[in-house]
């Protein structure tokens, strides 16, 4: 899962996994929906119970360990529940006693810190409600005596399979925060800031992707998102200067500057309206946010008888109410290319077919798999047979995604003389189905529907005699949002039948069906380190035809270095993963759609998930992270379950890091935060060499080893497109090289005298520059110059 952050540490309580919980589905472990008599979050004494005695024992774990900042520890606050204001109004009244129980239910339990509900308006007085959105600037609590607070601020958003990666700019999310602390926010805290990976089967959704990248500032192998991450790094750190006076401003000051500028004033005991720069007393702590809210014309406007330049949908951060430090629109931070390097061979020590090769003057054994297959439908004897239809979930306990439905049907000669008649096939008709369906006739796999809660029309075709009908029903994570989720289950809804017989439908629905459990495989455990040699396993040919339902392994060794390990599933179907046992999560390589993606990204106007969104035509999801902790020195077991006939042989390690690093920075722009000092505790602020800078750094443990361009003059594209301009200092390259080859990071004045000479008089220069970033254990002698 990914991590939100605020600092200090607030914590979010509701109900929750009290026993294991695979698949995720909003907190709520599946056991919890066989409780006699329950209905989630509502005024249910079942459900009241559980969630009491979950949050008690919570409260008391905290106490123990010392945790709430009473006792020295970082816990400040605590949440109850969680947007259930958004679900509230089909509960009625009974959800409105109910969010009265869980905010005296929490206060009862003397945890000596405030509790908060987010976006719950009708909080009760005791309670703080909080705001969670792409913007809350216009947010207000529902009492005067309550803080402004920002639980969740969205930087991107879920991901599904088949669907587009959504994309949040730096810019636009700086704009959001800047807006909220400029118009008398408190407490502002990222949803996500370090991204994370859904193991096992814990996504939800449903059809949510095993990443959990969300767009975070940090992504899920822990690398940064750059430029976010630098540019929220630089947000706060002008924020951080204007702390002298939010803190002694109990709200700020209002002025208009424009039709669609205005400006938000805290200071200590000063009235600025009517003042002008040179009537301001320095020595005052003052602090002022200059916002432009139009979303396509910069504007110049005046503040305290200075002229300010405002580019469109931006704040400017005046920490003394003088010099700008920061401006939302203006990106100074570094862009950051990720990619995946290294193809690792895949090791195979037991097969008869292993040869060593040599690749690069080293000696691997070549890869190579074995296989096994996964039995359809019955494989053990703890199967049972009903008269009916049951609900996937009651039968599975969540033990497994998959759970086989097998009926027998009897086709006469009359059947099929009718078929031949009037030129039909019969067809297996079901109400409504999610999340994956396969149908198999006799143990072959004729047809597939994809979809949550669709209408399923399948054509059959059965052989004279009895034929045995399975349906497979797979669940790709669980409902985790809305009310009454918990009655969502899974599996089918409504008749199932057969159409198109001589004698009329057949329905199904009143058929006795035989119950299988999961797979043979997972049952097994055969994905272990221990289990695993215990399955059969025989060799896979290079030639053998990719098969549905099939169990693969192969061994790895650990890659040298410490860059996060990624494994390639590009060439796979759909499936699971485990590595030393460890589950990595479902794959899947559905494709985006081709359509949808935004050529170049505006960051101007209200965001909204569909807005800049990326990886249109290719799948959503094809690298797979494997933590280093998991692994070993050498070989590494890896162990895929495909469903749809994947090419293992094309599956590889990888490692993952930022190989392309690229700045921007030009003489408008501001200097560096860490320029700007405070002299004392209060607003005036100093700084010796307002000279911007442009700042390249490379992973940890990485370094620039070339420089693929760089020009101080005119520069025009982006990174990875840059081109020189009309302007062009000659000596920007070697300058470049200098100050940043063979280094982790480097420090670049954006300055006529940092380049030797003014290549255009009169005109505002930038420095573009894109470098290559290697691992400093690799040999980087043969610096490209």
């Amino acid at each position: 899962m990914g991590v939100d952050i605020s600092a200090p540490m607030t914590m979010g309580l509701g109900p929750a996994v009290a026993k294991e919980m695979p698949i995720e589905s909003k907190g709520f472990p599946v056991w919890l929906r066989d409780v006699p008599g329950i209905e989630f979050r509502t005024e249910n004494v079942p459900f009241k119970e559980e969630m009491q005695r979950f949050v008690k024992k919570i409260v008391e774990l905290m106490r123990e360990e010392m945790l709430f900042s009473w006792q020295g520890g970082p816990i400040i606050m605590l949440q109850i529940e969680n947007e259930y204001g958004d679900v509230e109004s089909p509960y009625g009244q009974r959800g409105k006693e109910y969010v009265k129980w869980a905010s005296q239910m929490a206060l009862d339990l003397g945890a000596g810190v405030p509790w908060v509900m987010c976006k719950q308006p009708d909080a009760p007085d005791n309670i703080i409600n909080a705001c969670n959105g792409f913007y809350c600037d216009g947010f207000k609590p529902n009492s005067y005596n309550k803080p402004v607070l920002w639980t969740e601020n969205w930087d991107g958003w879920y991901t599904t399979w088949g669907g587009r990666l959504p994309h949040r700019p730096a810019e636009d999310l700086a704009f959001a925060v800047a807006r909220f602390f400029q118009r008398g926010g408190s407490f502002q805290n990222y949803y996500m800031y370090f991204g994370g990976t859904n193991f096992n089967r814990t996504s939800g959704g449903p059809f949510d992707i095993t990443s959990y990248d969300y767009d975070a500032p940090i992504d899920e192998y822990g690398l940064l998102s750059e430029p976010k991450w630098g540019h929220l790094k630089d947000l706060h750190a002008a924020i951080k200067l204007c702390e002298p006076a939010l803190v002694a401003a109990d709200l700020p000051q209002y002025l208009k500057l424009g039709p669609k500028q205005e400006a938000h004033v805290y200071h200590e005991g000063i009235d600025i309206e009517g003042l002008n720069l040179t009537q301001y007393r320095s020595e005052s702590r003052c602090s002022a946010f200059l916002a432009n809210i139009d979303e396509r014309k910069a504007a110049a406007v005046t503040f305290l008888g200075q002229t300010y330049y405002l580019p469109p949908w931006s704040v400017s951060i005046l920490p003394d109410c003088r010099n700008t430090v920061f401006n939302t629109a203006k990106v100074g931070a570094q862009t950051s290319v990720k990619m995946v390097d290294f193809d690792l061979p895949l090791l195979a020590h037991f097969s008869a077919q292993k040869q060593s090769t040599i690749h690069n003057g080293v000696s691997y054994i070549s890869k190579s798999w074995m296989t096994v297959k996964e039995p359809i439908g019955v494989w053990s004897e703890n199967i049972f047979t009903v008269q009916g239809i049951l609900e996937h979930l009651n039968v599975t306990k969540d033990h497994s995604d998959y759970l086989w439905y097998i009926t027998r049907i009897y086709v006469s000669d009359d059947d099929i003389a009718f078929w031949e008649e009037k030129e039909v096939r019969p067809t297996l008709t079901i109400d409504s189905m999610r999340d994956v369906l396969r149908v198999f006739i006799n143990g072959k796999l004729i047809g597939s529907v994809i979809g949550h809660w669709v209408k399923v029309v399948q054509p059959v075709q059965f052989i004279k005699g009895y034929n045995d009908l399975l349906l497979l029903s797979q669940t790709v994570g669980l409902q985790n949002y809305g009310a009454f989720f918990e009655k969502d289950g899974a599996g089918f809804r409504g008749q199932i039948k057969l159409t198109g017989f001589r004698n009329g439908d057949i329905d199904l629905s009143k058929s006795s069906w035989t119950y299988q459990v999961g797979l043979k495989g997972e049952f097994l455990n055969i994905y272990t380190m221990e289990e695993n040699e215990k399955a059969g396993w025989s060799d896979l040919t290079l030639d053998a035809i990719p098969t549905t339902f099939s169990w693969y392994k192969t061994y790895f060794n650990s890659p040298d270095g410490t860059e996060p390990v990624a494994l390639d599933l590009g060439s796979m179907g759909k499936g699971q993963a485990w590595v030393n046992g460890h589950h990595i999560g479902r794959y899947w390589t559905l494709v985006a759609p081709k359509d949808g993606c935004q050529r170049i990204c505006d960051y101007r106007g209200p965001y909204n998930s569909d807005k800049c969104t990326t990886n249109c035509g290719k799948p959503t999801q094809s690298w797979y992270h494997i933590p280093r902790s998991w692994l070993q020195a050498s070989d590494n077991l890896l162990v895929i379950f495909e469903e749809t006939g994947g090419n293992p042989f094309d599956v590889s390690i990888k490692l993952r890091s930022a190989q392309i690093i690229c700045g921007q920075v030009s003489e408008s722009h501001y200097p560096p935060l860490w320029k700007w000092s405070q002299s004392d505790f209060n607003a005036s602020i100093l700084i010796n060499d307002t000279t911007p800078e442009l700042h390249l750094r490379c992973d940890d443990e990485h370094v620039i080893a070339s420089i693929k361009f760089a020009s101080y003059g005119t520069p025009q594209g982006s990174c990875q497109k840059f081109s020189k301009g009309n302007c062009h200092a000659p000596s920007s390259f070697s300058v470049v090289s200098e100050a940043c080859l063979g280094r982790n990071s480097c420090y670049i004045g954006i300055s006529n005298t940092v380049f030797g000479s003014d290549p255009c008089r009169d005109i505002v220069k930038t420095l573009a520059v894109e470098a290559r970033c290697v691992s400093s254990s690799n040999n980087v002698g043969a610096l490209k110059l």
